[in-house]
């Protein structure tokens, strides 16, 4: 099955390679999450005008989700105050995805922003309509220097956000294991993001806070593990788990389990490990396999729920959602969005 994004262009034709099929043109969706429990997914870009892209989990079709039209725009200046204005759809850059409902029944989603200005952007979607609507509600600026990753909030309001490589560190220093990252938290009320002490890893990347509202994950991209933080605490993690053959990059609490995705460690197809070559980590372009796995929120366990051989045209597993009996994949690399039959569905 072959499904087109509703773009101006028309996007290159993306066959099925089973057991994986493909909505075409997708560019870059390196996170994907689900609307609550409807039938419905949006799915980030991480390219310059990629933007966000909303999924039809029943028909495999997707379309650009934020022109920016000026029914889109309800801006909250009183709360977003350092805020310079909407994000310019033509420039959006789209990564780590976050979604919660609010009291009012309708969902805030966030999305980390790289396009025209390091942020976490703040939209409104509502259900209710044919087809959901998405408004834009403001935005959080990113300290100077300082790029985000993913991105996560709990009931209160309060905001995290992870933070990769800090200024003056990069992607080889946290595949020696050396500290580059950290976690940073946003409070209503606040004027911009403060770091959380004790939340310094090697590659702060995936991040996702318990249902509970007690603690938070992080993945340490250059351990390959999931650390879990007490929200009171700022002495450190308080739980480790390893992964044992897979990177973890985006995770997500889906139906009660804690989910995460990620590339092959070590990949036969690819020399094995990720290697650092004249001082220069590997870019992970060679087409790794993929696993997504469950963790208890205790993090003494890991299942897998789907792994797959390298795909000649879909590497760079970043993301997986669940929806209409499918298991969605994103990708930080691949021009389209992936998708399989989930077992446990009975399809």
């Amino acid at each position: 099955m072959i499904a087109a994004l509703a773009l101006a262009a028309a996007p290159v034709p993306c066959p099925a390679e089973p057991p994986l099929s493909y909505v075409c043109g997708a560019e870059k969706p390196e996170d994907i999450v689900r609307i609550g429990r409807s039938d419905w997914l949006v799915a980030s870009g991480f390219a310059q005008g990629a933007g966000l892209k909303l999924i039809d989990a029943r028909t495999a079709e997707a379309s650009l989700w934020y022109p920016g039209t000026r029914d889109q725009i309800a801006w909250d200046r009183k709360r977003f105050a350092a805020c310079p204005g909407p994000v310019d759809p033509a420039l959006f850059n789209a990564r780590g995805l976050s979604v919660r409902e609010q009291a009012d029944g309708t969902y805030r989603l966030l999305v980390v922003n790289h396009g025209g200005r390091e942020s976490i952007e703040l939209f409104d979607i509502d259900l209710r309509p044919s087809r959901p609507s998405l408004r834009w509600r403001g935005c959080l600026p990113l300290p100077p220097g300082h790029v985000a990753n993913s991105v996560a909030s709990f009931a209160d309001g309060t905001i995290l956000t992870t933070i990769l490589t800090r200024p003056g560190t990069g992607i080889t220093d946290f595949v020696r294991g050396g500290i580059t990252g950290l976690v940073m938290a946003w409070r209503p009320g606040d004027t911009g993001f403060a770091p959380l002490p004790g939340t310094e890893l090697p590659g702060n990347n995936g991040l996702e806070v318990s249902p509970d509202d007690r603690h938070y994950y992080v993945v340490a991209f250059g351990w390959h593990a999931v650390l879990k933080f007490d929200r009171t605490r700022q002495d450190g993690p308080v739980a480790r788990l390893t992964m044992p053959d897979f990177m973890p990059d985006n995770i997500h609490w889906i139906d009660g389990r804690l989910v995460a995705a990620g590339m092959r460690l070590d990949e036969p197809a690819c020399g094995g490990l990720r290697k650092i070559v004249d001082g220069e980590a590997d870019k992970m372009l060679c087409h790794r396999g993929y696993v997504v796995a469950a963790l208890d929120g205790e993090l003494t366990h890991v299942s897998t729920l789907a792994y797959g051989e390298p795909s000649p045209s879909f590497n760079g597993v970043s993301a997986a959602a669940f929806a209409g009996g499918r298991i969605w994949l994103g990708s930080y690399q691949a021009d389209r969005l992936a998708w399989r039959a989930d077992p446990a569905a009975g399809n």
